[in-house]
């Protein structure tokens, strides 16, 4: 395809995508799903073939999409729910698949290699959808993190399994020793290849004040790190997941200003939507309707098995939490399963299926069809589960307490950038006293109305609401930290590990007995 063929397939897809954007927001659907549904039509209307193309999502779009979440993911809140999120991303990832496989297998007369195949393919699970949602129907911030952190380290363990069960077909067989040793070699080689080049971009990062050097920096990280870890032979995608945690968390924290950190992350939020706009359409401009109708039966099939993977791994994984971290309310779970949908990484990996293999077309149009009713189905009827499983308990006093929070953080923020104003000599001292003094009697109101909130009784309150979830939210935070210096001081040999195991089973007593956030 020449480059003005390109262009104009560009330009149209782009206004296409507008007009779903219009449409699907008039409509009250997810933005994503009306992207698939509009580019089914797309192939008829334009002259040449157009498709998703699996290196350019696993190359380009691919390592945005992880790179975005992992800067926008705060490590305090990563780590305050890790616990389930590995238990999903890690064993339920891998349970997932193995039952999905044994399905197929026996249900479909799959060969074996295939039907796991299949499986790792269909046990990922891509929340797009489900984010979007939760912008317009505010969610507990806990249930929002598993969510989000499920995605950001699912599609890693499904590359991961995918390369294996690869490497698995190539030579034609692999002990479980060498498997696990494998498995071990590509996500461990990740992490230190993550952790490698996120590191070693602070420094440079800390010396470049112009805003668009920053972020060609941020771009080359994003991208070079999983080409970087392509080329030692481990998971470039685990790579970027911890390579964006560490320069979201550390680098952006660290004396950047507030006008580069908007301009860094608008550009992140810009780059990750408009490739979920060229890849949920050009899912649609693949599917071949024609050919989704003669293997209806096997679709239907594996849409039921991937539902049943995710129940024998959601409820069972989920419900042993209890006995090593707060538990998982019952209504998280049934959205966690009922939002059990499908993406563009399901895709680009049915397109990277070797080849050489037996029925390759056939297992195409399944992950396809698997897809597609993923999306339409479960996509359209997510904002109505949410909101049926009540889980959105956002009261007029809640959104008052917002308000005010949201007074306090923006005066302090304003505060903090005139203090560096002022140091840098761009505000003369009478004018940063004058313009201090102004966010500090916003700061001053706000804070005297919060005292109010929080100091009332609890029989004050209507049931357990968000007044009383933030003050636990808070609460946690602080014994985190608390968690945190004590393994510090450990480590440090400050503190002896008798003293410091006793204290932190007394801080987890306590975690456990707050309510969720």
């Amino acid at each position: 395809m020449d480059v003005a063929s390109l262009i104009k397939i560009s330009i149209i897809l782009l206004i296409i995508a507008t007009s779903v954007a219009l449409l699907t927001r008039w409509l009250r659907v997810p933005y994503v799903t009306g992207l698939v549904l509009a580019g089914l039509p797309i192939s008829e209307l334009l002259s040449r073939p157009i498709g998703l193309d699996p290196s350019l999502v696993l190359n380009l779009f691919l390592p945005i999409l992880i790179f975005d979440a992992g800067i926008n993911t705060d490590i305090s809140r990563l780590r305050s729910t890790f616990k389930p999120i590995a238990l999903l991303a890690g064993p339920g990832a891998t349970i997932s698949s193995a039952i999905i496989a044994l399905l197929l297998k026996f249900g479909l007369g799959l060969p074996w290699i295939s039907a796991f195949f299949v499986g790792v393919i269909l046990a990922n699970t891509d929340t797009v959808s489900m984010i979007a949602v939760f912008k317009e129907i505010p969610v507990p911030s806990r249930l929002s993190t598993i969510v989000e952190g499920e995605t950001l380290f699912n599609d890693a363990a499904a590359l991961v399994l995918f390369n294996l069960i690869s490497q698995v077909y190539t030579t034609g067989s692999l002990t479980v020793a060498e498997g696990i040793q494998q498995l071990l070699f590509i996500s461990v080689g990740g992490c230190l290849v993550g952790l490698v080049l996120g590191y070693l971009s602070i420094p440079v990062f800390t010396r470049l004040d112009d805003p668009l050097s920053s972020l060609l920096l941020t771009v080359a990280v994003a991208l070079g790190t999983f080409q970087v870890g392509q080329f030692f032979g481990v998971s470039g995608a685990v790579a970027v997941v911890i390579a964006g945690l560490i320069f979201g968390n550390f680098a952006l924290s660290q004396n950047t200003s507030a006008s580069n950190r908007i301009t860094l992350l608008s550009f992140w939020e810009y780059a990750s939507f408009t490739a979920n706009t060229f890849i949920f359409l050009l899912i649609g401009v693949e599917i071949d309707l024609n050919t989704l109708w003669k293997t209806l039966p096997a679709i239907l099939f594996a849409v039921l098995a991937y539902q049943v993977g995710r129940v024998l791994t959601i409820y069972p994984l989920l419900a042993g939490v209890r006995w090593f971290d707060r538990p998982i309310p019952l209504r998280w779970q049934h959205l966690l399963f009922l939002g059990n949908i499908k993406g563009s990484l399901s895709m680009a990996l049915a397109l990277s299926l070797p080849t050489t293999l037996p029925g390759r077309e056939v297992l195409i149009a399944i992950v396809f069809g698997s897809v597609l009713v993923s999306l339409v189905g479960q996509g359209l009827s997510l904002p109505w589960m949410v909101k049926r499983l009540n889980l959105s308990k956002f009261t007029e006093v809640q959104q008052q307490v917002e308000n005010l929070q949201a007074q306090l953080i923006t005066a302090k923020a304003a505060q903090d950038e005139l203090d560096t104003l002022l140091k840098t000599g761009v505000l003369p001292k009478a004018v940063y006293e004058e313009m201090r003094s102004t966010y500090q009697v916003q700061i001053a109101s706000a804070e005297k109305a919060l005292r109010e909130f929080y100091n009332r009784r609890p029989d004050e309150f209507d049931g357990r609401n968000g007044v009383l979830s933030k003050l636990d939210a808070i609460r946690r935070r602080l014994l985190l930290a608390e968690k945190g210096a004590l393994n510090e001081a450990m480590r440090k040999r400050i503190l002896s590990e008798e003293t410091v195991q006793g204290r932190i089973r007394n801080i987890d007593e306590q975690l456990l007995r707050l309510d969720d956030d």
